[in-house]
């Protein structure tokens, strides 16, 4: 299982490592990996590249948090 590259990549988007997370996220394709390159693209503020994630990360979406921190803890506790 993925989970701890992606608990990895979580960690380094929180520490402001955004190159490193999102080459991790993009390895996988399930809606947790989704979900996280989704909120890679918001940091980054690409909204329809970011929106593009959202859609295929099963119900996730775009104005569910305001900060992206939070929602990154939230990727990280659901993996958890």
């Amino acid at each position: 299982m993925h989970q701890a590259d992606l608990l990895l990549a979580t960690q380094a988007a929180l520490n402001g490592d955004w190159h490193a997370a999102h080459n991790i996220a993009q390895k996988y394709s399930d809606t947790t990996a989704n979900w996280l390159h989704a909120v890679l693209h918001k940091i980054e503020g690409d909204e329809w590249n970011s929106k593009y994630w959202y859609a295929r990360a099963a119900g996730k979406s775009y104005e569910d948090f305001s900060e992206a921190s939070e929602e990154l803890i939230a990727i990280q506790n659901s993996l958890r």
